[in-house]
């Protein structure tokens, strides 16, 4: 079993990961702003979602993105072995994807990182050794009169760490390569409330005080192209309007060229969906892939009110790609 110090030494000589010693890599104090350069080619294609062409459907999500020769992992699904079984039927190897961006903390994107690190580490050491996460996503989540802590990223990260990965926390944006951007944390300035309430919602611990689980550490990412911004997100916790705002002010006051992920309004109210969709329109959104927790009714009420059509708009399914270059290539069953 290759450890964790080895990955750490190996990707530091490869340029890939700064030398600290502990898992918190990266700085929360101030975001990191290299030099601004535009991505080129950027192609994602989805691995786990509801509907699938290919392979398994699950409630979960996770995208292969390929950008400027880089290759990373956006969310690793619902079952552990989903992703992986997508990926062998789709022939696409996560072999030499080093790095993996967790969107949040809930299990239907996080559940196959250890055992997709198990899987690949043993041919590749470097392969998926190196995860970033937003800040908050270890808080631990409990219930009224109840002791237990429902975080299960706290007992995937001893996991994690032990089969040689290493977690990168992110505080605030962070440029990780040229033109790829990560929100970290996203300010709530519209009060959009795109989370799940259930009978006994957990609460978080935040400052030795128990709040609301707003999910705090919902992060999405952001590709700065010529055509516009391409924002990929998980579940779009932080509310989709607020993530595409600071994702204009934190990187530029671009067009959307494209939406990608899930973005949580299955069960939207009438005046929400009104609302966002009237947003949506002012950034000028040109291609959506409505993935996950997004709803299927609700990207097609999209697919009107922002003017697309089925080339420009459809439902999420395994297999889906979206190129900078050619759109989305939809597949069948989603169109």
């Amino acid at each position: 079993m290759t450890s964790r110090r080895d990955v750490l030494r190996h990707l530091t000589l490869a340029g890939l990961v700064l030398p600290f010693a502990s898992t918190r890599l990266a700085s929360a104090a101030a975001p990191h702003r290299p030099a601004r350069r535009r991505v080129g080619q950027l192609r994602i294609t989805i691995l786990s979602t509801m509907l699938a062409d290919e392979g398994i459907g699950e409630w979960g999500f996770g995208a292969l993105v390929e950008v400027d020769g880089r290759r990373l992992l956006f969310d690793t699904g619902a079952h552990d072995d989903v992703v992986a079984r997508n990926a062998r039927e789709l022939k696409v190897s996560l072999d030499t994807v080093p790095e993996v961006v967790l969107s949040h903390f809930h299990a239907d994107h996080t559940s196959g990182l250890v055992a997709l690190r198990r899987d690949v580490a043993p041919r590749q050491p470097m392969a998926l050794a190196r995860a970033h996460v937003a800040e908050g996503i270890f808080a631990p989540r409990v219930r009224d009169g109840d002791p237990t802590d429902y975080n299960e990223m706290n007992r995937v990260r001893p996991q994690y760490e032990a089969a040689g990965g290493a977690f990168v926390v992110h505080g605030a944006p962070t440029q990780i390569h040229p033109g790829v951007w990560l929100t970290g944390p996203v300010p709530r300035r519209n009060p959009e409330r795109n989370w799940s309430v259930g009978a006994r919602p957990t609460r978080v611990q935040r400052g030795g005080q128990l709040a609301e689980d707003t999910v705090p550490d919902d992060m999405a990412m952001i590709v700065d192209t010529d055509q516009g911004l391409v924002v990929l997100t998980g579940c779009g916790h932080a509310g989709v309007v607020n993530i595409i705002e600071y994702a204009r002010e934190v990187v530029r006051p671009a067009p959307v060229h494209a939406l990608i992920g899930g973005i949580h309004l299955f069960n939207a109210s009438e005046q929400t969906l009104a609302w966002t969709e009237q947003k949506l329109r002012g950034f000028g959104v040109r291609h959506l892939i409505g993935a996950h927790c997004t709803g299927v009714e609700t990207v097609y009420r999209f697919r009107q009110s922002l003017g697309l059509d089925r080339a420009h708009c459809v439902v999420g399914a395994v297999r889906q790609v979206f190129d900078l270059a050619t759109g989305i290539r939809a597949g069948v069953i989603a169109r």
